[in-house]
């Protein structure tokens, strides 16, 4: 995903899973005073969490490849 990088583009690609995950997690578990979830948090933790899963299976781990 991040080619551009050239030899740092594995160190990039952990910041960014570190990142998206952080954010998916945080989305996913968030509850306000009253325990309710928040529509717009999860609708973006659900987008971090794709993300998340697309560079780790697709530039780390090489097990995927999405684009043709």
């Amino acid at each position: 995903m991040f080619e551009f990088a050239g030899e740092w583009e594995m160190p990039v690609n952990i910041i960014f899973l570190a990142v998206t995950g952080f954010i998916a997690w945080h989305g996913v578990r968030f509850r306000d005073a009253k325990g309710r979830t928040d529509f717009v948090r999860l609708l973006f933790a659900c987008i971090a969490a794709t993300f998340f899963f697309m560079v780790l299976f697709q530039d780390v781990l090489g097990l995927v490849r999405f684009s043709p």
